[in-house]
């Protein structure tokens, strides 16, 4: 009777153990489906600024090991040359305007990304992953919206752009509070060293990986540079053929080998999917010390190629095809949606704008962009551009332009002059630069074209045409 008894219970206790391993295996991630993710995000790099891209004022070794063990993407876009605006599209898979974030946020500025929107880190943590963001934030300055509050474990940065309190004494009259860097939602220094941003933010990054080695997690590296004012460590000052801009993008460079280094230490290569692109094109403003666009027209703060297209490199060792060149366009928007098909997450509540392109990143046969169109807008909410397929409709709109003749030197501001642009239609395939306006040769596309950017018009508005969007929705204000 007490063996009887005896062997009851041990069936009793094999079947809860069975049982806690079956429930342990539908809430715990299976590492080889729910990689962890590595994303690397500049600010103001130019599609021209890496060697792989064709850049030769500086060498960046790391960067084009990268794409040559991953894939490289020559025709991705951020959806507007705009800090605040691109970094809200990146993390919540919405155009910008969508959520109410436009332009680039100011230290005085009363707006910030609303908490009821769903970041891509909050998507990931129900997923079981350990969440980080290093770097800049610019997604509003009050306490409560730091990365912390909005689905990252950690925070270590700036909370705006590392131009936004003056180096001169003489300009800091006026209300901006000196530049904070942040350690959770406190200020842990006021006017940091920003020569040493590079290096810590990279240490924190290094550390966070060896901490979470045996879980799934995801670190969002958001370097400040290499925004103006420029800083270089004296290890890197002076090192490249490109001034000072060179020397702090073979310092990013070597930020990206020693993460790639630790992957590899760690033996954690295999299961990690690592993104490196920038929030918009390069402020060429600044001449020197701005970056290069390549080929393409425009910089930052223009919808034109130069200022919206970017580069894009992503590497996940036997899942994203090596050594591939892929010309099909792509956008940050897509990237929350499509991390969180590949984790097994579910989306956001609210309607986002990007889509799964998973099958186009993995170049599966036959795959196509689930978009009819790509839209960019700028200022506060003015749609001034289209791209669908090979084609580009830019809208008439005033442009900022800079011509050399009046860029900056040596870190000085140049002079900006707006212009008026007319309705134009390119064929990006045959014409990156933007030089030909096939319009008037090409009616049935150009009428295509418009008509996209009509739907664009009915869901987000239009303020150059008096439109106001059915689906957009409010930042998070004060008073």
């Amino acid at each position: 009777m007490h063996l009887l008894r005896f062997g009851i219970l041990i069936r009793a206790a094999l079947w809860l153990a069975w049982g806690g391993l079956l429930a342990a295996a539908t809430t715990t991630p299976d590492r080889r489906s729910t990689p962890n993710i590595v994303l690397v995000l500049c600010d103001d790099l130019g599609w021209g600024d890496l060697g792989c891209f064709g850049a030769r004022g500086q060498r960046t070794p790391n960067l084009d090991r990268l794409a040559r063990a991953g894939s490289r993407f020559t025709s991705f876009y951020v959806s507007q040359a705009v800090c605040s605006a691109s970094r809200a599209s990146l993390l919540t898979g919405c155009y910008a305007n969508r959520i109410g974030i436009h332009g680039a946020l100011m230290p005085d500025s009363r707006v910030a990304l609303n908490p009821a929107e769903t970041t891509l880190a909050e998507v990931l943590k129900t997923r079981g992953y350990a969440t980080a963001c290093f770097g800049k934030w610019h997604l509003g300055r009050p306490a409560e919206y730091l990365p912390i509050h909005q689905g990252f474990d950690e925070y270590f940065g700036l909370p705006y752009s590392n131009d936004m309190w003056p180096l001169n004494p003489a300009a800091r009259a006026g209300s901006y509070p000196p530049l904070p860097l942040i350690e959770g939602d406190r200020v842990v220094e006021e006017q940091p060293d920003q020569s040493q941003l590079t290096r810590r933010y990279t240490d924190r990054a290094v550390q966070f990986i060896e901490h979470h080695r045996d879980q799934p997690f995801f670190l969002y590296l958001a370097h400040s540079m290499p925004h103006v004012p420029l800083f270089a460590s004296a290890r890197y000052r002076g090192r490249s053929r490109g001034g000072l801009y060179g020397d702090v993008i073979e310092e990013i460079d070597g930020s990206v080998g020693r993460i790639l280094e630790t992957l590899r230490r760690l033996r954690l290569e295999n299961d990690t999917l690592v993104i490196f692109t920038s929030d918009n094109g390069p402020w060429q403003l600044y001449g020197d010390h701005g970056g290069s666009a390549g080929p393409l027209r425009g910089a930052k703060a223009a919808a034109f190629e130069g200022g919206v297209r970017v580069p894009f490199l992503i590497r996940w060792p036997g899942r994203i095809p090596r050594g591939r060149t892929s010309d099909e366009p792509l956008m940050t928007i897509d990237l929350l949606p499509t991390l969180a098909r590949l984790t097994g997450a579910a989306l956001p509540e609210r309607p986002i704008d990007g889509r799964d392109v998973w099958p186009l990143l993995q170049s599966v046969p036959g795959a196509t962009n689930p978009h009819a169109a790509y839209g960019f807008w700028y200022n506060q909410n003015e749609l001034h551009a289209v791209r669908s397929g090979d084609w580009k409709l830019v809208l008439p709109h005033r442009a900022v332009l800079f011509p050399t003749a009046q860029q900056g030197h040596g870190g000085a501001r140049g002079t900006a002059e707006a212009r008026q642009v007319e309705l134009a239609l390119y064929d990006l395939a045959h014409d990156p630069g933007e030089t030909r306006n096939l319009a008037a040769n090409n009616p049935e596309i150009l009428d295509r074209m418009l008509s996209h950017a009509e739907d664009f018009r009915g869901e987000l508005g239009d303020s150059l045409t008096q439109r106001q969007g059915r689906g957009n929705r409010a930042p998070a204000q004060w008073k």
